[in-house]
């Protein structure tokens, strides 16, 4: 269950990075609250998954979901470069995610 809670936290992370935008700085009413308590709810969620997960880990899926989900949503709503070194930083970020979920599931750790 704890890297259930920090995918969604990750994916909170996401909405509340893309929800900046539209905050206009906070000066949206609407789009600051969602913005806000996107944030309130991810951050939530990642401390209750550091509870079992460790620390390093944790943040660094948490922030590398983070950081693949919003290029992606930049590239689809924003318009933001979809260039193919992009994508292959991307795809890196992940294999990178795999690869600390793999290391943190194997024996003796």
């Amino acid at each position: 269950m704890p890297w259930t809670y920090l995918v969604v936290a990750g994916l909170f992370e996401c909405g509340w990075a893309i929800g900046l935008k539209y905050t206009e700085g906070f000066t949206k009413l609407i789009p600051s609250l969602l913005t806000v308590s996107a944030m309130a709810i991810s951050v939530g969620l990642l401390s209750v998954a550091m509870k079992t997960i460790p620390m390093s880990t944790a943040y660094a899926v948490w922030t590398g979901i983070g950081a693949v989900g919003v290029t992606i949503m930049g590239m689809v709503l924003l318009g933001e470069s979809r260039d193919i070194l992009r994508i292959i930083c991307l795809l890196l970020i992940v294999a990178g995610i795999v690869g600390l979920k793999l290391v943190h599931s194997s024996p003796g750790t």
